[in-house]
């Protein structure tokens, strides 16, 4: 470290340091249980606040559960709080402090004055995290769309020292006004520009999907919170190279692909942005299009973390925003995946065994590949119904017929006749069957 002017620590080109809050506020504790939702603890929260703040780098120097008896307007934290935090601040050093909770802008610049640091709400920090990892041209454009709507409620709250009237014969308007009104124009001209070319990013989707439509393959879509492991279990199904970490958001922009089940129906998997507990409405909008693809999906696989202890609250809070974009699927539309069983101990994954042996559920790791077979066996059975096992008998004459049955269903048992023929025992979908059948028949109507 470099000695900076008057003796300071100069930390210029250093990781940020940042103090991480998680205000613990009993009303919304107390509602969520009353409406019989799952409550995450104080520090389950912090936990995941820590992460999400890690995500873009930043040094945890210090993090805390704050209790918050009753909300202050001014400061969502009471000011007794507020000065002790003040002196933990300083002592750390840190530039940056993130409040577990949406701030509006009069209590974020309060904040930032009492403690003399950059204060970032979860919207805000959310949104960073989603600007870093926007890759496509698609993906950034909706991720500046929710942060222009984000700034705009804050640009104007942050001018109102300059909107002052000043008095005086026919002056209505004081000297920052004419500053304030073009500050809102800029904003409300990107913000019209960002959403003529999202609508055009939605019609040009929409025509992908007619197009899909043409060549009919179901869509299954993965959803589920993120860093359920949604991307190594998209990468695990189709071979693709979909950045996979352990981390927060690690990808955002969806991706699809053509996938083979071992029955031979063929279906269009994709991998969406993963979904997180109080999604930023701006968010939720702006993304709309992406999630279009949910929207339309034949079968949503729902990712579970097995391994994490929040499991049920955030199963509770997918549910949530798959509401929000009208999204109520049945549940034989949807397969419960329960993921990371090779995190588990001996116990637990016992525990968990028993506990998805019905119908519709699955415990799988993507890691490993476990499950894997009977993931995918589940997925074309909701497709294209149960398998079904049909004897065959296909003589030399027609091996073409042998190589078909390989590639569109699962060959079980194997016998090579002397003459040439060749009587395979196969798993297939009834849709697999019938075009085998079909295939058969043409064959026949010509060599007859």
């Amino acid at each position: 470290m470099k000695q900076g002017r008057g003796g300071g620590v100069d930390r210029r080109g250093e990781p940020t340091r940042a103090v991480v809050l998680a205000p613990d506020i009993a009303k919304r504790d107390n509602d969520a249980d009353r409406a019989g939702l799952p409550v995450r603890t104080a520090g389950e929260r912090l936990a995941e606040a820590a992460g999400l703040a890690r995500a873009i780098d930043l040094v945890i120097a210090d993090q805390m559960v704050v209790p918050v008896a009753k909300p202050v307007p001014a400061t969502l934290i009471g000011s007794g709080k507020v000065a002790e935090l003040a002196g933990v601040i300083a002592a750390h050093e840190a530039g940056l402090v993130v409040v577990d909770h949406a701030l509006t802008p009069v209590q974020q610049r309060n904040l930032e004055k009492a403690w003399n640091a950059k204060v970032l709400d979860r919207t805000g920090l959310i949104l960073e995290i989603f600007g870093r990892r926007a890759r496509t041209k698609e993906g950034s454009l909706q991720v500046e769309l929710a942060h222009l709507n984000y700034q705009r409620g804050r640009l104007v709250r942050s001018w109102t020292h300059l909107e002052r009237q000043r008095g005086g014969a026919g002056f209505l308007g004081g000297p920052g006004e004419t500053q304030i009104e073009a500050d809102r124009r800029i904003l409300r001209d990107k913000i019209k520009r960002l959403e003529t070319e999202l609508e055009q990013v939605r019609r040009t989707r929409t025509l992908h999907r007619a197009k899909r439509r043409k060549v009919p393959l179901p869509v299954v879509a993965l959803v589920g919170y993120t860093n359920a492991g949604k991307s190594t279990l998209f990468n695990r199904l189709t071979g693709a190279a979909v950045m996979a970490e352990d981390m927060l958001f690690a990808t955002l922009d969806p991706t699809l692909r053509r996938v083979r089940l071992p029955g031979g129906t063929e279906i269009i998997l994709s991998d969406t942005v993963g979904f997180i507990s109080d999604l930023p409405t701006h968010l939720v909008a702006a993304f709309r299009a992406t999630l279009e693809e949910v929207e339309e999906a034949d079968l949503i696989v729902h990712v579970h973390d097995a391994s994490d202890p929040q499991a049920a609250a955030q199963s509770s809070d997918v549910r949530a925003v798959l509401a929000e974009l009208d999204v109520t699927p049945d549940d034989e539309h949807v397969i419960e995946v329960h993921n990371k069983t090779d995190a588990l101990d001996a116990d637990a994954r016992a525990a968990l065994s028993a506990r998805v042996s019905g119908q519709g559920e699955v415990a799988v790791s993507a890691l490993t590949g476990e499950g894997m077979d009977a993931l995918l066996a589940l997925i074309e059975e909701r497709i294209a119904g149960a398998l079904v096992t049909r004897q065959f008998t296909v003589p030399a004459a027609r091996f073409a017929d042998v190589a078909w049955l390989y590639e569109n269903a699962v060959v079980r048992d194997r016998q090579d006749g002397d003459d040439g023929s060749v009587s395979v025992s196969v798993q297939m979908t009834r849709d697999t069957a019938d075009a085998y059948d079909r295939r058969t028949a043409r064959v026949t109507e010509k060599t007859g």
